[in-house]
């Protein structure tokens, strides 16, 4: 019986009353990483971390109450056109926080999502995104997801190859049919041999008709797939597989969606990497009214797999040139969402945007990242550490997005009526320009720095009204 709890491990035979008072009354008898396995236990999680600036002892929202929530996706959100956002994981992750709120009897709740990727169309038509979007349509909610750290497009003295996870967004324009636009895309693998998927989406207007061809390094081109067609793993010379999908009228949204992917194969001596070099992607402007597109890499942290000990296989990120790189429009997917805080990485110390830290606007003009917050060196809480090391600094917008998540919880701590569009709307008033900035929005900087005793203070007038004739 105790084995039905404690996966991987067995309990001592002290721990049999526990179980047995676990049948009886639902009392879970052991840590909650030891029911789930495949939460991270590792020294300086990035999961304690976060909760740390939203809500911890030293946090910016410090009398909260923290509930964490394992995103796990299954089988059928594996799939190669499938991610984070449009896995119905993140909205039963939303579901669940909102209804612990009403089971403890909270005023009100406030989200932090620190995690993002690249696909879809970045326009807050994805199914997630929708859902999100649905239920901030309600008072006392409100969601804060990190911009993303796609922002860097050229190497630094300080971060030579930030570039790598920074030239993830491309765009540009057919001006008229029978005309071509060539997209480089590299494939690095390390030098090595890059197992990972590589996955390219381009998305146009559905008034325009748009074939697709790709020449790999050193290859000849393949297959022209036209409108309504797609190639489905593909093979060339030596085992690599290439897949495109050319379609019509994207569910989502009703636009037009290109999906290409260069998968790794197997020959004799086991997994071929993705070939090292420029892959041409070709764009033939068959019918065109408008002739914009867009188009984005799909994130792959770089990380090496230990499959085969007799090679250096690597899952590494693909990346634009700089010829094809457009630096913008880099924000995050679920960052895109119309009643979410999109929060940007502020290095306080030089009180400027960090430059990993990813652009707006979204794909349809909307401005994101609405505001920015310290994400650089931030010092918190260093889960599964030793007790001589408690603390650990980290970077990135996943730092500044619990900052502002604080915020958010101390507002609605002031007016648990307010709704998300409201929260928005005070962050937007009250933000401080940057150096050398207006109070216009900016790409990377949103509406400026948050300032947190402005946005209280706002929090207090919002549902404020003086009759002028009572």
């Amino acid at each position: 019986m105790p084995q039905r709890f404690r996966y991987g491990a067995e309990f001592k035979k002290a721990d049999l009353d526990n179980a047995i008072r676990f049948e009886r009354t639902g009392a879970l008898p052991v840590p909650a990483w030891e029911i789930e396995r495949q939460s991270q236990t590792a020294p300086a999680s990035h999961a304690t971390h976060v909760a740390s600036i939203a809500a911890g002892n030293t946090g910016v929202c410090r009398r909260a109450r923290i509930a964490g929530v394992l995103i796990a996706l299954p089988v059928t959100d594996v799939e190669r056109r499938k991610s984070f956002y449009d896995s119905t994981r993140i909205a039963d992750a939303v579901d669940y926080l909102i209804a612990l709120r009403d089971e403890l009897s909270c005023k009100a709740l406030a989200i932090n999502i620190s995690l993002g990727t690249n696909g879809h169309a970045h326009d807050a038509s994805s199914a997630v995104s929708r859902w999100i979007d649905a239920r901030l349509a309600s008072p006392g909610t409100a969601v804060c997801v990190a911009a993303g750290n796609a922002g860097q497009e050229k190497g630094t003295t300080a971060n030579p190859t930030g570039y790598i996870m920074g030239r993830i967004h491309t765009s540009g324009r057919l001006d008229a049919s029978g005309l071509r636009r060539d997209i480089e895309w590299v494939v690095v693998g390390n030098t090595i041999a890059d197992i990972s998927e590589n996955e390219l989406e381009i998305w146009y207007p559905s008034q325009d008709r748009f074939s697709v061809s790709v020449r790999p390094p050193g290859m000849t081109w393949q297959p022209l797939v036209s409108p309504g067609e797609y190639l489905q793993n593909h093979p060339l010379p030596g085992g690599t597989m290439l897949s495109c999908y050319n379609e019509l009228y994207h569910p989502a949204n009703g636009a037009n969606y290109i999906g290409i992917f260069l998968s790794p194969g197997f020959n004799p001596d086991g997994v071929v990497g993705v070939p090292a070099g420029t892959w041409t992607v070709r764009l033939h402007g068959d019918h065109v009214r408008d002739g914009r597109y867009d188009g984005w890499i799909e994130r792959d942290d770089p990380r090496d797999d230990p499959r085969d000990a007799s090679r250096d296989l690597w899952r590494f990120p693909s990346f634009f040139t700089e010829h094809s790189n457009v630096d913008r429009s880099s924000v995050s997917s679920l960052a895109c969402g119309r009643n979410i805080v999109s929060v940007a990485n502020l290095d306080a110390r030089i009180n400027s945007i960090a430059i990993s830290s990813s652009q707006g606007p979204t794909r349809d003009g909307r401005q994101k990242p609405e505001v920015a917050a310290a994400g650089t060196d931030i010092l918190a809480a260093r889960g599964f550490g030793p007790r001589d090391a408690l603390w650990v600094k980290k970077s990135g917008t996943s730092m500044a997005a619990p900052y502002m998540t604080g915020v958010v919880g101390l507002m609605l701590a002031i007016d648990p009526n307010m709704t998300a569009a409201q929260i928005g709307g005070v962050i937007r008033r009250t933000s401080t320009p940057l150096p050398g900035d207006t109070y216009q929005w900016q790409d990377a900087a949103g509406f400026g720095r948050v300032d947190p005793v402005e946005c209280v203070s706002e929090a207090r007038r919002v549902h404020d009204k003086k009759d002028l004739d009572p």
